[in-house]
């Protein structure tokens, strides 16, 4: 909804303003779908030429998640740190072989059930159960793990990027795609040199709306929507390490209550719980 009313906004003010102040907005109509073609058409070439055809499916797939909220709550993250008390309350009670079945089947575990929104994500279910079953195999210390749990963080965060590099190198191309539809109307236009002079002012006028038309995709539209998407990787970065965080805690021999207020700690503090909130939040579940 914001990135819509965003939008609206940015193009509103701008043709807006333009309108008010005399401006013949008919020049731009009729010259905008010749001008989006070109365009448009040109950098859609060359972005696939410049990306793989899994950076192509990734950016296609982020693209509709931008228009939506972002789904980092203050209410997904008391979820999320209930969930993983649970787990370790059961594991600190029972011993860590009691939830090999919760680790290898998490989708019949009752525990993960009872939490509908995280335990039915498949990143935060498959990153979480892939460290359980390593703390419940023993073969490895806190320290390796959280050396292996780094580097998958860092392999998600490169995947994650990159379609924003995509948008940012589209971003900074679709000016000179406007140029490029710009020359090729100052070309025509010199072609038609003979036409009398509101015709050639006509021409001209279509002429200069690529370049117009190719900085404000450029910097109205694609940059500030890769912006949006950076931001969203930000936050699905930090859920990891939320968990990263509670886990570790735990393989330190803190109890369930501190491990999760470790991982209450890493949040950004717009969506982090409080204390008693969790607290009351952890019980109820209980």
């Amino acid at each position: 909804m914001f990135v819509i009313i965003g939008y609206v906004v940015c193009l509103g003010c701008i043709f807006g303003v333009y309108i008010v102040h005399g401006g013949n907005i008919s020049v731009i109509l009729k010259a905008l779908p010749f001008e989006m073609i070109t365009i448009f058409g040109g950098a859609l070439g060359a972005f696939v030429v410049n990306n793989q055809p899994k950076v192509l499916k990734a950016t296609l797939k982020a693209l509709p998640d931008a228009l939506k909220g972002s789904k980092y709550t203050k209410a997904r993250y008391m979820e999320l740190l209930s969930m993983l008390y649970e787990i370790l309350q059961k594991a600190r009670k029972e011993g860590l072989m009691a939830i090999e079945k919760d680790v290898e089947s998490p989708h019949d575990s009752p525990i993960f059930s009872k939490f509908p929104v995280v335990g039915h994500d498949h990143h935060v279910i498959e990153f979480t159960t892939d460290y359980l079953r390593m703390m419940v195999s023993g073969n490895l210390n806190a320290h390796e793990i959280e050396a292996l749990m780094d580097s998958e963080i860092d392999t998600h965060h490169a995947e994650a990027h990159a379609p924003i590099a995509a948008l940012a190198r589209l971003a900074g191309a679709l000016p000179a795609f406007g140029i490029v539809a710009a020359v090729l109307g100052v070309v025509n236009t010199m072609g038609s040199v003979g036409q009398p002079p509101a015709v050639l002012g006509g021409m001209i006028g279509s002429a200069l709306v690529g370049t117009f038309l190719g900085i404000l995709l450029a910097y109205g539209v694609m940059e500030p929507l890769g912006g949006l998407l950076e931001q969203k990787m930000e936050d699905a970065a930090k859920e990891l390490q939320c968990i990263k965080t509670t886990l570790l805690a735990s393989m330190q021999g803190y109890n369930p209550t501190t491990a999760i207020e470790f991982g209450r700690k890493v949040l950004f503090s717009t969506d982090r719980p409080t204390f008693s909130e969790l607290e009351a939040h952890v019980r109820g579940k209980k």
